[in-house]
C-alpha cells in the first residue's frame, strides 16, 4: 500500500473516532455540530491526499488547489471517479464540514464513499 493510501485511511479512521467519541450519537442524529464539522474536514482531507497521489508529478500544482483543480483532473481521468468525488465534496465538504449536518446516515453515506474512492485510486495506484 502507497504512503499516500495509508495517510488517506489514516484520515478517514480519525473522522469515524471524532464522530463516536465526540459528537456523541442520540436518536440517529449527532449532538454537537462542531466535532460533526471536523470530522466531515477530516474524512474530505483524506480523500484529496488519496486523489493528490493519483496526479502525475509534473501536473501538480505548488500552490493551494481549489476543488475545480480536482474536478479538472478527474473529468480528464475517470468520469465515474469524478461524479463519486462531487458526491464525497458535496456531502462531507460542504453538508457535514461547513453546514454541520447532524444525520448520522448521512454522515455513514459520505464515510462510506469515501473509503471506497480511496479503494480506487488505491488500485489504480497498483
Amino acid at each position: 500500500m502507497h504512503a499516500e493510501i495509508r495517510e488517506a485511511n489514516r484520515y478517514l479512521q480519525n473522522a469515524k473516532e471524532i464522530l463516536v467519541e465526540k459528537a456523541i450519537r442520540v436518536n440517529g442524529h449527532y449532538e454537537d455540530p462542531k466535532y460533526v464539522k471536523m470530522a466531515g474536514h477530516t474524512g474530505y482531507s483524506g480523500v484529496l491526499v488519496a486523489l493528490y497521489a493519483l496526479i502525475p508529478k509534473e501536473y501538480r500544482k505548488k500552490r493551494r488547489k481549489s476543488v475545480y483543480y480536482y474536478q479538472e483532473f478527474l473529468t480528464k481521468y475517470d468520469k465515474k471517479m469524478l461524479n463519486d468525488f462531487i458526491s464525497i465534496y458535496s456531502i462531507l465538504h460542504m453538508s457535514l464540514g461547513y453546514d454541520g449536518v447532524t444525520s448520522t446516515e448521512i454522515s455513514k453515506v459520505g464515510l462510506k464513499l469515501a473509503k471506497d474512492f480511496i479503494e480506487k485510486v488505491d488500485a489504480r495506484l497498483n
